[in-house]
């Protein structure tokens, strides 16, 4: 009874954690055009505000599994909240930009070892005909908090100012962290420590390779006045990937283990996850910087949230029922429909954009989400079923890397996209992105 309650308040306290961490994920989006008048935030420093979180989180999640493995997934799980609030304080109290850009790289620290703890907490101590129900609620609440995190931080935007949307973090973060606390001194299965060392060189050369990729794109609209900014990151991004590939051939452990990649469902996978939240990002920033903008549509912060409520909607419902639909249509019908609603999406959200209806671009939105919710939530697991369940760890740690880095990407190719055509141009890079996963789906092979 003891067990079952400890337990009982893990999943609660890792499930709260993951709301926070996931609102936190899409919030700051309607907070970013007040955030960039009263920081005076360069273009660049905007699209930072995001990509430090998402970078950074990209680099370090697969060492955040490993330490979950290395330091008991609870400790893991409680240094990560623990960073993540800390960041949440900076961020609240900035009042420059450099100051902002750090709280958000260890906002993605905090959460690159919050997200893969708690999910192996769980995974760990829930027992076997209850598991499958509880990753389900964690993934629910994470799910929960991405969708309404535009609308929470539009309304604390409007009512409070766009520092409440990170001191909001810190009640959840410490209310979680004392349920994991407090469920640690339950009694908990014996788990037989790792013994692997973890491999520096390829985690290294790993989040280069990460952070070269969206430097270089980050000058590309400037190429040719500075083209030395944009060549130096590639040479940077190329250099990096080609020694990766050299050492991870080498070590027994290594952080990126490359016969992933002769796995037909991993790569699909893993490109489709990138390739929704490519998408999911760059709509959340660049709706939000046009909408609030006087040449767009001149909506408040709050405004602004509301009209992606549909979108919020759509990715957490269809989100939720995905392997349903995959039941029903099959692995590859359900992500190639949902990459197909993708293109749909774009051209009513592109006609509800020129002709300024708001109703229209509320169809859209709810669309958009419908479309992205299934392959986000299929891609994981088709990626992973494509290994062994030894190598599931490691496997969700790439995938989740993969996830993080398509949403920088994301980022700083809309940037490129919205200083061509604004949000239409946007939309046109997400019906590219849409049609790539659809092409890419189709490789799915029917039996799965």
């Amino acid at each position: 009874m003891k067990q079952q309650a400890g337990f009982a308040l893990l999943l609660w306290a890792s499930c709260l954690a993951m709301l926070a961490v996931g609102a936190n994920s899409t919030a700051i989006m309607a907070a970013l055009p007040l955030m960039q008048a009263e920081l005076s935030l360069t273009p660049a420093g905007v699209q930072w505000a995001v990509n430090a979180y998402l970078v950074t989180s990209a680099a370090c999640v697969v060492l955040g599994g490993k330490a979950a493995d290395r330091l008991t997934a609870r400790m893991s799980s409680m240094a990560g909240l623990a960073v993540f609030g800390f960041a949440s304080c900076i961020i609240a109290a900035a009042d420059t930009q450099a100051a902002l850009l750090i709280g958000r790289a260890l906002q993605g620290l905090g959460a690159a070892f919050a997200v893969p703890g708690t999910l192996a907490a769980i995974n760990g101590s829930a027992a076997p005909e209850g598991k499958d129900a509880a990753i389900g609620a964690w993934t629910g609440f994470l799910m929960l908090g991405f969708s309404i995190g535009p609308l929470v931080g539009g309304s604390l935007t409007h009512i409070a100012g766009w520092r409440m949307v990170f001191w909001f973090n810190v009640p959840l973060i410490a209310a979680a962290l004392a349920g994991l606390v407090i469920a640690g001194k339950a009694p908990a299965p014996p788990k037989k420590a790792s013994t692997e060392g973890i491999d520096v060189v390829g985690f290294g050369l790993l989040a280069t390779f990460m952070v070269a990729v969206v430097f270089t794109l980050h000058a590309l609209p400037h190429a040719g006045t500075a083209p030395l900014l944009a060549i130096l990151p590639l040479v940077l991004a190329i250099l990096a990937l080609t020694l990766l590939l050299i050492v991870e051939k080498r070590v027994s452990a290594p952080m990126v283990d490359l016969a992933f990649f002769a796995q037909r469902g991993f790569v699909i996978g893993t490109a489709i996850g990138a390739l929704a939240m490519l998408c999911i990002m760059g709509l959340l920033l660049y709706f939000n910087l046009y909408a609030q903008s006087p040449r767009g549509l001149g909506l408040t912060a709050l405004e602004a949230g509301a009209l992606l409520l549909p979108l919020g909607v759509a990715l957490l419902a269809l989100a939720l029922s995905a392997s349903a639909i995959a039941a029903r249509l099959g692995l590859r019908n359900a992500i190639t429909g949902g990459m197909g609603l993708v293109l749909l999406a774009c051209l009513i959200t592109g006609a509800a954009i020129i002709t300024s209806d708001l109703r229209l671009l509320a169809v859209g939105f709810f669309v958009m989400g419908a479309g992205l919710a299934v392959p986000y939530a299929l891609a994981p697991r088709l990626a992973l079923s494509a290994l062994p369940p030894s190598q599931a760890g490691q496997g969700a740690g790439f995938v989740n890397a993969s996830t993080f880095l398509g949403g920088s990407i994301g980022v700083a190719a809309g940037a490129i996209a919205f200083t061509i055509a604004e949000l239409t141009g946007v939309l046109v890079m997400i019906a590219l992105a849409g049609a790539a996963g659809a092409l890419l789906s189709r490789g799915i092979p029917e039996t799965r």
